[in-house]
């Protein structure tokens, strides 16, 4: 996105529908609304809807650190000629994500402009807000699912028949109970504790927020000094869950979310092992940096209501030697890596 395409997208957000008051409420903590569509897509159909190749859409924005993992999930298991993939742009209003990278504006599979389109379809009243990641049956144009942590584990558990040869175990059945424990925390004082920081309604619940945040990245920390991965000694769910995050921190979080005791690059063990798993094939290769920016900057009115986008940091770091490798570990187990993107 140009500059004058990001100045266009902050004057469509001052119109009637600006996000503007969606995130903070003055006084309170912020509360995520986890209540997703819960309908599984499974080997046996149990919720009407069957394990088949090339009847689901994935709907996931590039900017958005949940749907960043199904992208990421996808790829490195194999499934992209399974499950077609379509990727809105990165600023949404406070009706839905758009399809703005798109010719004419539409989904070329799904012939829609908002994603908004695809959860009517489902439910005509559907009260919630419209989220991604999101898996579109194709045939009805009704969205099935948005239970992102659901997804993912059922890309690596029902999608198996249709796995890439060489596809790694991201969700090995003797780590399940480790890697929960550790997904657990993560998502409650990490992936969702940075937002906790940024859409704080007060100074108490910031501070809360703040060092609870830090207190989980110092664990994290702590036990990336001694071992390469989070559970294990490959790549698992755990890592993807927690790279999404860490990829978001400098450039959005630190500022933009006030988590800001310290930077990301100022963590020896993380940023080395956030480095490592940006340069293994399929995770940095699904990141763009500049989308991410305009999607906090642009659409969190709340927080910074001049929409302007910061140029740094510089990030062509993410690209020097990290050393990980002394500390072991197989990234891919006995598989191998995706091809290149």
């Amino acid at each position: 996105m140009s500059g004058t395409q990001r100045e266009q997208a902050s004057a469509e957000h001052s119109t009637e529908h600006s996000t503007k008051g969606s995130y903070v409420n003055s006084g309170e903590e912020f509360t995520r609304d986890t209540a997703y569509l819960e309908t599984r897509i499974t080997r046996d159909a149990a919720d009407g809807y069957p394990v088949e190749p090339g009847r689901y859409r994935l709907i996931a924005a590039r900017a958005c650190p949940w749907a960043n993992r199904t992208i990421i999930v996808r790829r490195l298991l194999g499934l992209e000629e399974a499950i077609s993939l379509g990727t809105p742009g990165p600023t949404h209003d406070s009706r839905s994500w758009t399809f703005d990278l798109d010719p004419d504006g539409r989904d070329p599979v799904l012939g829609i402009e908002r994603l908004q389109e695809a959860f009517f379809k489902r439910d005509p009243n559907y009260p919630r807000g419209i989220t991604v990641p999101a898996i579109v049956d194709i045939p009805t144009g009704a969205v099935v699912t948005n239970d992102f942590p659901q997804i993912t584990l059922d890309f690596s558990s029902e999608w198996t028949e249709f796995h890439r040869e060489g596809a790694p175990e991201l969700y090995p059945e003797p780590l399940r109970g480790e890697i929960d424990l550790v997904n657990r925390r993560v998502f409650t004082e990490v992936n969702n504790g940075v937002y906790r920081c940024g859409f704080a309604g007060s100074q108490a619940t910031y501070e809360a927020a703040y060092d609870r945040l830090f207190s989980a990245l110092d664990w994290l920390e702590e036990r990336l000094t001694r071992q390469r991965f989070l559970v294990g000694d490959t790549i698992t769910e755990a890592d993807v869950r927690l790279f999404t995050t860490l990829v978001r921190f400098d450039p959005v979080y630190h500022g933009h979310f006030k988590c800001n005791r310290n930077k990301l690059t100022e963590m020896p063990a993380l940023w080395g092992y956030a480095r490592d798993l940006f340069q293994t094939p399929g995770f940095g290769d699904t990141i763009d940096f500049q989308q991410i920016k305009d999607h906090y900057y642009i659409v969190h009115e709340d927080i910074n209501p001049t929409g302007i986008v910061p140029k740094g940091p510089d990030l062509t770091n993410w690209h020097s030697g990290h050393g990980r490798e002394q500390l072991g570990g197989r990234p891919f187990g006995n598989g191998t890596p995706p091809t290149a993107a």
